[in-house]
């Protein structure tokens, strides 16, 4: 099962944006300017994906979403309405990146005899120290 990555260029026309009052610094500007941006995508309603890349963005980002399958990203770290919007997008991006990255699967592997030995010596020699201090131990007779 080979699934495509989708790409925000490909959902762009899907994507609505609100913009509000941001909080934090910019003084009096702060009050009159909606500089904070949120990006809304719904994935359960998108016209772009296919049912398996959407089953995957349902079960992979299932932490994020809405009850209504809505992704929800605000951006509000800088002072200009553009950098903030600027910014959601490359969210979006990186969180589609995660998204369909698959991990390879581990292969499992036997430990060389090499280190089987050296992990057997490590523990005889670890015994005999222990035995050592019970030999030498003050107050006991031997």
């Amino acid at each position: 099962m080979l699934i495509s990555k989708v790409t925000v260029k490909q959902i762009a026309p899907e994507l609505k944006f609100l913009y509000s009052r941001s909080s934090g610094p910019g003084g009096q500007y702060v009050n009159k300017a909606n500089t904070r941006v949120q990006l809304r995508w719904n994935i359960t309603t998108s016209q772009v994906l296919n049912e398996d890349q959407r089953a995957i963005l349902l079960k992979r980002l299932s932490h994020r979403l809405t009850r209504g399958g809505e992704l929800v990203l605000n951006a509000s770290s800088s002072r200009s309405q553009s950098a903030n919007r600027k910014s959601a997008f490359q969210k979006l991006e990186s969180i589609l990146n995660q998204v369909f990255t698959f991990a390879r699967p581990r292969r499992a592997t036997t430990p060389t005899a090499a280190s089987h030995k050296k992990r057997l010596e490590k523990k005889k020699h670890h015994s005999e120290k222990k035995a050592w201090r019970r030999k030498l131990k003050p107050g006991r007779a031997s």
